[in-house]
């Protein structure tokens, strides 16, 4: 069974297949670009993401004639399809036509529909594995591409009755040479599940960022970094979310609506309390708990429950080489670094460093710190 990857082509040269493709390229995998974005492809290119793939094309005459014959392209291992969810079908149809590999998958974050629509179109199955690596950035595009960016994620693969074990041995090897954790899973349930933990998300934030674009500069100035942690996800390309939310609509909303519930419950329970029930407040503290058991659920960073870290604060100035200072600290006094945050104090040159460390560490950190002479509050 063919499973290693020589020739791997990437169809859409934003973040995720420009990533991918860097990954590819760590292994000595040789990499086609393509794109309809001709920039887009350059600049891949010059970020050493690989060549660019020349298509199967018609073949034309000394008399400058097309021919009905053929120049055939240059055949993959596996073709990559990067776009947003409405285009991969028609994408899938268009290089099985080309013959340009020997299987295909894609990375887009909405599964079920590709898929329902790769059957409609005609689409050969059998070579075909939907997937989705769940990593990305707020920045789009394939300058903010990293090779580094599937490390330790999981990656969903989403097999139909009729992939081949071809198939699915070819795409799972692209897994795994991108450093991600294959989960295999069916495609109506992802797609109910990244509604909960990603898409339902995004759309939340982003109620929450629209509430401060008319917001009064005195209110901008107070912000803190409980705003910037809940809006982060916010400042994503509108244009892409419009293409998952569309792909995904029925389960986004059935979780908005959850979501939009139990907001209208604390609303209701802040009025009440605003004109002195003091009942009200056994709801929004039962929400507050549910909030906390919620958030305590969300797997560590080597998954499974998430570990119980103790955060050291330090006072780090806004100057060249004080994160590096801080970690060669860390390092000299043997304490691994869990987790690490950066909240900037407005106006001033500095800021604070939270570090999470094991519990048992924090002491040790916190004594070498003083001894070199950081301020630790």
């Amino acid at each position: 069974m063919a499973s290693e990857l020589r020739t791997v082509l990437v169809v859409g040269t934003g973040l995720i297949g420009t990533s991918l493709a860097l990954a590819l390229r760590r292994h000595g995998v040789r990499v086609l670009l393509t794109d309809r974005d001709q920039g887009a492809v350059r600049l891949a290119r010059e970020l050493g993401a690989g060549e660019e793939w020349r298509p199967a094309r018609q073949g034309t005459a000394e008399s400058g004639t097309v021919q009905r014959d053929e120049v055939p392209g240059e055949r993959a291992d596996l073709a990559v399809i990067a776009v947003p969810p409405g285009h991969v079908a028609t994408e899938l149809l268009d290089l099985q036509r080309q013959d340009a590999a020997a299987c295909y998958t894609d990375v887009a974050s909405v599964k079920a529909e590709p898929i329902e629509q790769a059957a409609r179109l005609g689409c050969d199955l059998t070579t075909y594995v939907a997937s989705h690596p769940l990593a990305g950035r707020e920045r789009s595009g394939p300058g903010a591409a990293r090779a580094e960016l599937f490390l330790g994620r999981p990656w969903a693969l989403c097999p139909t009755k009729e992939s081949s074990p071809e198939a699915r041995a070819t795409v799972l090897r692209l897994v795994e040479l991108c450093g991600a954790n294959p989960v295999e899973v069916d495609a109506a349930e992802h797609d109910r599940a990244v509604a909960v933990v990603s898409h339902a998300p995004h759309v939340a934030a982003s109620a929450v960022a629209a509430r401060l674009a008319d917001a009064p500069d005195v209110a901008l100035g107070l912000a803190g970094q409980g705003v910037r942690d809940v809006t982060r996800i916010a400042g994503s390309d509108p244009g892409l979310w419009l293409g998952i939310l569309s792909g995904n609509a029925a389960p986004v909303a059935e979780v908005l609506e959850a979501v939009s519930h139990d907001l209208a419950e604390a609303a209701s329970a802040l009025r009440a309390m605003a004109g002195g029930d003091g009942t009200a407040r056994q709801d929004i503290t039962q929400l507050l708990k549910r909030g906390v058991a919620g958030h305590g659920r969300i797997p560590g960073k080597h998954g499974g429950p998430a570990p119980a870290y103790v955060v050291v604060q330090v006072i780090i100035g806004d100057r060249p080489g004080q994160l590096a200072k801080l970690f060669q600290v860390c390092d000299e006094v043997g304490v691994n670094v869990e987790d690490v945050r950066l909240e900037h104090a407005p106006g001033l040159p500095l800021g604070v460093a939270e570090v999470a460390v094991q519990p048992e560490a924090a002491p040790v950190l916190t004594r070498a710190l003083h001894e070199r002479g950081w301020q630790v509050p």
